[in-house]
């Protein structure tokens, strides 16, 4: 039993302080997903856990509680309290708000949905005027893209299909694709199931 009278009967308390920096958040996460609903856990550390703080927001944004205990050098503790069974329903983005501050110019990956615990990949494409992603073969998976913003054309193995804003489009897994953007630019969201994390395995041993 704890004798600090801000820790209470039964709660878990989490010491990261000698571990090493890499493992401490792993290791506060799945005493977080061991909890149910409505219990907490107190986490001690060596120093104010900002860079946690900022992964339990992205990961479980408005689903949890985050309170300290105590702020003292060597020896700060939060309460994190599970208040929903899962990560909620949220808001990521506003569209239209990130069309207008993008730079025209600006190519590239300019937003990515960001929760490491998701079983989809989303982003949003910007191609400057002009600019293209030239043929190539696509992932081993499927792709659904809404057009926002500009326009261009989706070159596929024996078409060229327009686009402008509001076009849906579905692209097959491997089917050949090349993007070209037209005079004021192009900007598209992307979304397909989260390819797969590759994984080293130890190469047999010899008999």
């Amino acid at each position: 039993m704890s004798d600090d009278p801000m820790h209470h009967a039964g709660e878990r308390q989490v010491d990261v302080r000698d571990l090493p920096v890499r493992r401490r958040h792993p290791v506060v996460f799945d005493a977080y997903q061991e909890l149910m609903t409505g219990q907490s856990l107190i986490v001690v550390n060596d120093h104010e856990p900002r860079g946690l703080r900022e992964e339990f927001d992205r990961e479980f944004a408005g689903s949890f509680s985050w309170d300290v205990v105590t702020s003292e050098d060597a020896n700060y503790r939060v309460r994190i309290t599970k208040r929903a069974s899962t990560a909620l329903p949220r808001v990521v983005s506003d569209t239209t708000a990130l069309m207008e501050a993008s730079d025209p110019g600006t190519g590239g990956s300019i937003w990515q949905l960001s929760p490491g615990e998701r079983d989809l990949d989303a982003n949003i494409i910007a191609l400057p005027a002009h600019d293209e992603i030239g043929m190539h073969v696509g992932p081993n998976l499927d792709v659904l893209i809404l057009v926002l913003d500009g326009s261009g054309e989706l070159h596929t193995e024996l078409d060229v299909l327009e686009l402008d804003r509001g076009a849906l489009l579905w692209l097959p897994r491997k089917a050949h694709r090349r993007f070209v953007a037209g005079p004021e630019g192009l900007q598209y969201f992307s979304v397909h199931q989260r390819k797969p994390t590759l994984s080293i395995t130890p190469a047999p041993h010899s008999s």
